[in-house]
């Protein structure tokens, strides 16, 4: 339960002090009368305890479930926030939450009890942090925490009392906005069980794609998403294994956690186990301070390790506890940690081969194997070419501040020509180099890579081989092939109208649409 709102107010020395905390309480007191939106009262609630504590940092805690979860603060960075989970009773701000008591540290470096989960201290700078529960109902729904410089305890305590009136001031409101939250969560929960129910496929919103091969992954994205468990996410190079990773994590409980990623390959056996596991101080040379790994810093969210089949057989067996015993010890120590995290694991390689060569440890790709989802290459869901294209339109003209409006036929004829070994991050690049290269508000055939061009096999065109080069014929008859197209589709298909136009004669044009295998007919809609 809650104290009550009408706790009397200890002593104090002087006026100013007085004077300095009925201030700021009618400052307060003025943004809650014109309270137009939830998120700006409890931003602007916060700049004014900054100036006038002249603070680093602050935030709300909003609680959902079971957890406190960072809403609104200032002097953290996005990442900082993510952090920001504590569960009742853990740490100083999960204790309030649980004990529905203020709490004051007059220096974080002193406490052992101080988490720091954000990150935002790192053990270095003395601070004071003092977290007020905001009750609502008698019930606590979330906390106001703030950093302090390091200052008397009575001055710090009059502080806590302050923070503790503007909570009790603003409990209303918050209530409002973690109701909010939570309405819109069971309405997105509802919505979907509505359409799972009337048939429909879930689909992730950052996953692009209508083709049957992607239809078939969707079910299982969605199983992963109300599963725990640890997931094993399969496919080539560059088919997005990373983007459903991403997928799983936000359509999860774990969503108001941060998501982390570390490559198996791209980091040597000890860096790996540094900065997935973390490491105590003289670990190693080097090791000057001891240092949280992903498994701390992403705790409460999610962690994916790209390539987990080139781990090292050493790595393989920690990984293995960890998914076993959900406990870790960083390098250098034997401390157990508990860990508060789900894995989630992607290859592009033969796994069953890895085991077979003794490259893999069955055991853990037992342990991972539990929900596989195969993510198809790009040249199997040809019918997701075009969407992706659009979509990495849109990306890219925000990025360089370009204004592309639509990618012409035959540029779409190479992009569905091409065979796309490195799948949608390849077309991704070719969509940004196109972008960027195109002097107009027209994507051609001639802005794409030059890999592309021979690779031209249309309903009009033959095939021509793929080569590592690319003549200097093709690449003149691919632009020759843009703007005869564009002209005849500017004149509905009329070849005369088309000649006129490009200041040549009917017969050059007949004769050049023959060579190019161009159908006039087929070109007679608007453009």
């Amino acid at each position: 339960m809650c104290p009550k709102k009408n706790a009397a107010p200890p002593d104090q020395n002087s006026g100013a002090d007085v004077a300095f905390e009925i201030n700021t309480l009618y400052q307060v007191s003025h943004i809650l009368v014109r309270r137009r939106n939830i998120a700006t009262l409890m931003n602007e609630v916060l700049d004014v305890l900054r100036k006038n504590l002249k603070l680093k940092r602050g935030w709300f805690t909003l609680l959902r479930g079971d957890t406190l979860y960072i809403e609104k603060g200032f002097g953290l960075t996005d990442e900082q926030r993510a952090r920001g989970l504590y569960k009742f009773g853990e740490g100083i701000t999960g204790q309030v939450g649980e004990t529905a008591t203020p709490a004051l540290i007059p220096n974080v470096l002193e406490s052992q009890k101080f988490l720091d989960r954000t990150g935002a201290h790192q053990r270095i700078h003395p601070c004071a942090f003092i977290c007020v529960p905001i009750c609502h109902d008698g019930n606590v729904i979330g906390t106001l925490s703030i950093d302090h410089p390091t200052a008397p305890l009575p001055y710090l305590e009059k502080l806590m009392h302050l923070l503790t009136i503007v909570a009790n001031m603003v409990a209303d409101a918050v209530s409002i906005v973690r109701e909010e939250i939570q309405e819109r969560e069971q309405l997105q929960s509802e919505n979907y069980r509505l359409r799972y129910e009337m048939g429909e496929h879930y689909q992730p919103e950052n996953v692009i794609g209508k083709s049957s091969a992607m239809r078939q992954i969707f079910p299982l994205i969605s199983r992963a998403i109300e599963s725990s468990a640890t997931v094993l996410i399969r496919g080539e190079t560059g088919t997005g294994k990373e983007l459903v990773a991403r997928a799983i994590h936000y359509g999860s409980s774990r969503k108001h956690g941060s998501f982390g990623k570390i490559s198996a390959a791209a980091l040597p056996e000890q860096l790996f186990e540094a900065e997935f596991f973390g490491y105590e101080k003289d670990a190693f040379p080097g090791a000057v301070f001891p240092k949280k790994g992903d498994l701390e810093t992403h705790a409460g969210g999610t962690l994916y390790i790209d390539e987990v089949g080139m781990l090292s057989l050493r790595s393989q067996i920690k990984l293995i506890h960890l998914l076993q015993d959900r406990m870790f010890e960083r390098l250098g120590s034997d401390t157990h940690i508990p860990a508060d995290i789900r894995i989630i694991v992607g290859s592009s390689q033969d796994l069953e081969k890895a085991v077979a060569e003794n490259k893999l440890l069955p055991d853990l790709f037992e342990c991972i194997n539990l929900l596989p989802i195969v993510i198809p290459p790009l040249h199997v869901r040809k019918s997701d070419i075009t969407l992706l294209a659009d979509e990495f339109l849109k990306k890219y003209n925000a990025l360089h501040h370009k204004e592309v409006r639509r990618i012409s036929t035959p540029a779409v004829n190479l992009l569905m020509a091409y065979h796309w070994p490195g799948n949608v991050r390849e077309l991704e690049n070719a969509i940004e180099r196109a972008v960027l290269t195109s002097g107009n508000d027209v994507i051609n055939a001639y802005d794409l890579p030059p890999t592309l061009q021979s690779a031209m096999n249309t309903a009009e065109t033959p095939s021509l081989p793929i080569s590592s080069g690319v003549s200097l014929q093709t690449l003149v008859e691919s632009f020759e092939r843009e703007v005869i197209t564009d002209s005849l589709k500017n004149m509905h298909g009329n070849v005369a109208a088309a000649a006129r136009a490009l200041q040549t004669s009917e017969r050059i044009l007949h004769y050049r649409l023959k060579k190019l295998h161009i159908n006039p007919k087929k070109l007679n809609g608007p453009k």
